[in-house]
């Protein structure tokens, strides 16, 4: 293994990783990714492999790696690679690794120097080796060769910043030494997606290859074109060293000695070098780990504290002690006294939001569901009619009658308070349903003893049915006695002779443009006529109408209330919705050329409701006629007009009579059932259920736990002393581990300045000198003078004396480089120390190499 630091920070991350799979979650340091940009053959595969201390990538001239490689390493006691595109297969050779890279690479691109963006993925495994992702990229190019396409340039550019744009990637931006730095493709990109240099490291490669007589050590020294966190030299192995199989840690042995002999490096060797660039990357790692850390503490801290009031309750916890079940079983049951209760009287806390339950839906079976199935078999007009009319003629006999007899009125009213019982008896048997469903959803929370649980499901369920035979009881009682004795001097009965007066078609009714109801409905049509489609209906005691939206600005129709009835309508094979229909008794159309429109509701429930508030307006629903309008009309209607006064008289007393009946079982029903089922039921919940709990059985055995609850407790007490420890291992870690502060900014505006045109520069208005292009090698033109011992570079001869321009050959204030610079020691070209006889470089050109010439210095 070739890093070294990194194999300081693996036991660290590996502690905190194994603490927080211990909790069973991810640690979620989310290390940063490295990548690699630059030119071709800048050395950036070889950059990378150092850093994984691994020879495993393929090298050579020209365009080598043609498509993206995401390496990513994994620790992991034993040492192999795989590949995504070969699942399952584990290459343990890396001599093989670098044979299927090329394979893969020549699968897709071709063996034509073709690129594709699609990346190769590997995963290596070793235990010398942190989580990391690294990213070796193809090297930046101008012209396409072999298969390569037109647009090369873009292509890869465009490649390179799909990765190197991620917040958590480090740039490496790899420069060979011999290569004009002002020109570097690298740097440039790294400037376009990190402005501030906060993550960006220059690597200067190919050191030991630069001109004899030239060096980089105002570059290195991050004294000219400087960057944030400044420059590395690295001396990575040659093509020779690579083909005689030189091995990694031979080559940074001979890394070392150069940098150590080499008299413009020997004073910063510790700061150049594959293991100072390891470093510097560590660095990194480790400072994102600590900024990572204060979140992942709170988190814990947080997760602690919730944890704590539970085990503090299990600390001491003896499963089998007779006195915790005895508390237990106690606060067990007053906990389901007390969520029963709040289910039936309401509470502000645990509301369920999702639908209605418990009291709430008791007080709807009440208020709408009950009076709607009371008026459903009462109004039938026809009906009623004509068994008052048998009923009159059945008194009399043979003989005709000259009064309208009361017994033909009772037994009418007797006939129709027997009707009561049926939606009586429903009405109780709706309640029953839903107090079982509030029980069953109580005992819930007793989920942690599943013998207590079921045991009390059984006694309280087992009660209220007996409770219900008791109420049904009760209220066959009370249509008994409204039976027993029909009182006509009751003082909201008309009596007979307000009732031969008074015609029931015409009854008013509630307070005129009184808003019953507003809500959204669906009204149902024919695709031929518009379709199905949602209006917002405002009900009144007069109208229906329907708007567009429920600002009530746009109103669509008025539908008058006089002779409308309800009529049931099943739903449509693929329907989800429910329907009811709206009709005329006197077959008119209700709305266009429709004689019924269908109204749809999204639930049951909400179709009840618009009944219930149809009621209330005076709309009834219309009863299942047993016989068609044609049978007998004879004896339905007689021809004898005293006959059709008595009928009339009775209807109307009959009509005034079972309202007055209907009122009463409206109150008293919801009382009885209160008093003899539900304030009863809560009563024995407090009282008897412990009694009867205790007389069903073993205690021990109905206090026996869960294995769910049992593996429940140990899995919290696990996790409360796994965040303890993770908390400890943080606080470690952050005690043995020191972070860097990030290096001040620098004036690295000349990237601005050298890159848009980097083969030309602007002619300096204050500079005589004519401009010179950068050339990396080639002649200086001047005649020869001896090399300052400093660079050994010849200077240009036609400069006598250094003029005061900045490093751009430029005296305008406006140059960026004006300005004092923040680094001290980067005012001039000239470095501290240089004879004050040399005159300047060339002061348009921002680079460090000055080739030297042989036949200059012989």
């Amino acid at each position: 293994m070739g890093n070294r630091g990194m194999e300081d920070l693996i036991p660290l991350i590996n502690k905190l990783q194994d603490a927080f799979s211990s909790i069973g979650q991810s640690c979620n340091l989310d290390l940063p990714q490295i990548a690699v940009v630059g030119g071709q053959s800048a050395g950036k595969s070889s950059v990378l492999e150092n850093f994984v201390g691994r020879d495993f990538l393929p090298r050579g001239s020209g365009i080598v790696t043609r498509r993206p490689l995401i390496l990513q390493l994994c620790f992991n006691k034993a040492e192999y690679a795989e590949f995504l595109h070969c699942k399952g297969r584990k290459f343990v050779d890396f001599d093989e690794v670098r044979s299927e890279i090329e394979a893969e690479t020549d699968r897709i691109t071709g063996s034509n120097k073709g690129i594709s963006p699609i990346p190769i993925n590997l995963r290596v495994y070793s235990p010398n080796v942190l989580n990391l992702t690294l990213i070796d990229l193809p090297g930046m190019t101008k012209v396409a060769v072999g298969d390569q396409p037109l647009d090369i340039e873009h292509q890869i550019r465009d490649m390179l910043l799909q990765f190197i744009t991620k917040e958590s990637c480090l740039i490496l931006a790899v420069t060979p030494a011999n290569q004009d730095l002002a020109n570097s493709d690298a740097l440039k990109i790294a400037k376009e997606v990190d402005p501030q240099g906060l993550r960006t490291i220059g690597v200067i490669t190919k050191l030991d290859l630069m001109d004899e007589g030239t060096d980089a050590k105002d570059i290195l020294e991050n004294k000219l074109l400087p960057l944030r966190r400044g420059y590395i030299g690295v001396v990575n192995r040659s093509q020779k060293d690579i083909d005689g199989k030189k091995d990694i840690r031979a080559a940074l042995a001979a890394e070392r000695k150069f940098f150590l002999s080499h008299p413009a490096y020997r004073h910063m060797a510790e700061r150049m070098g594959t293991p100072h660039l390891q470093k510097q990357l560590n660095q990194q790692l480790t400072n994102h780990i600590r900024d990572t850390l204060p979140g992942l503490r709170s988190k814990l801290q947080s997760q602690l504290l919730s944890l704590e009031k539970e085990v503090e309750e299990y600390k001491n916890f003896k499963p089998d002690d007779p006195t915790r079940k005895t508390k237990a079983l106690l606060q067990m049951v007053q906990q389901f006294g007390v969520d029963f209760e709040k289910r039936i009287e309401g509470s502000g806390d645990q509301v369920d939001t999702a639908e209605l339950s418990g009291g709430a839906k008791i007080n709807r079976i009440f208020h709408e569901r009950f009076p709607f199935e009371l008026v459903k078999i009462v109004f039938d007009e026809k009906e009623l009619r004509r068994e008052i009319s048998h009923a009159i003629k059945n008194v009399h006999g043979v003989r005709t009658g000259l009064f309208t007899p009361d017994l033909a009125f009772e037994a009418i009213v007797k006939k129709q308070i027997i009707k009561l019982k049926e939606p009586c008896i429903k009405c109780i048997d709706l309640v029953i349903q839903e107090l079982i469903n509030t029980v069953r959803q109580c005992t819930g929370k007793l989920g942690s003893y599943p013998r207590l649980r079921e045991e009390t499901e059984r006694i309280v369920t087992t009660y209220v049915r007996e409770r219900e035979g008791k109420t049904k009881d009760q209220v066959m009682l009370l249509i008994d006695i409204e039976l027993s004795y029909i009182n006509t001097n009751h003082e909201d009965f008309i009596g007979f002779a307000n009732a031969q007066q008074r015609n029931p078609q015409n009854k008013k009714r509630a307070i005129p443009n009184q808003v019953i109801r507003k809500g959204w409905l669906t009204l149902n049509i024919s695709i031929m006529k518009g379709g199905s489609k949602e209006f917002w209906f405002v009900l009144t005691a007069e109208s229906l109408s329907w708007y567009k939206d429920e600002e009530e600005k746009e109103k669509k129709y008025m539908l008058p209330l006089d002779n409308l009835k309800l009529r049931d309508v099943e739903k449509g094979f693929m329907s989800t919705k429910h329907i009811f229909g709206i009709f005329n008794t006197e077959s008119r159309n209700v709305y266009k050329d429709l004689r019924q429109i269908d109204l749809a509701c999204d639930t049951q429930e909400d179709v009840d409701s618009w009944k219930a508030s149809f009621l209330r307006a005076g709309v009834y629903p219309e009863k299942d006629q047993v016989d068609t309008e044609d049978t007998a009309p004879s004896e339905s209607f007689s021809m004898d007009p005293q006959l059709e006064r008595q009928v009339e008289t009775i209807r109307n007393l009959v009509d005034s009579y079972t309202g007055i009946v209907n009122k009463s079982v409206r109150d008293l029903m919801p009382k009885t059932i209160m008093h003899l089922m539900i304030n009863s039921a809560k009563d024995f919940i407090h009282s008897e259920l412990l009694a009867y709990l205790y007389s069903s059985g073993d205690q021990n055995s109905l206090m026996e736990e869960s294995v769910d609850q049992a593996q429940r407790r140990d899995e919290l007490l696990r996790m409360y002393h796994a965040l303890k420890e993770a908390l400890h291992i943080i606080g470690d870690i952050t005690t043995t581990t020191v972070t860097v502060p990030v290096p001040p900014p620098v004036n690295d505006s000349w990237m601005q300045e050298a890159s848009p045109t980097p083969q030309r520069r602007p002619p300096a208005t204050s500079a005589p000198a004519p401009s010179r292009p950068p050339a990396v090698r080639g002649p200086t033109p001047g005649p020869p003078i001896n090399p300052s011992p400093a660079f050994g570079v010849p200077p240009i001869p036609s400069r006598p004396g250094p003029p005061p321009m900045n490093a751009f050959g430029s005296n305008n204030l406006q140059d960026p480089f004006s300005a004092p610079p923040l680094i001290p020691s980067r005012p001039a070209r000239i470095p501290p120390g240089v004879p004050s006889r040399r005159p300047p470089g060339a002061p348009h050109r921002p680079t460090i190499i000055r080739p030297a010439e042989p036949s200059l210095l012989d």
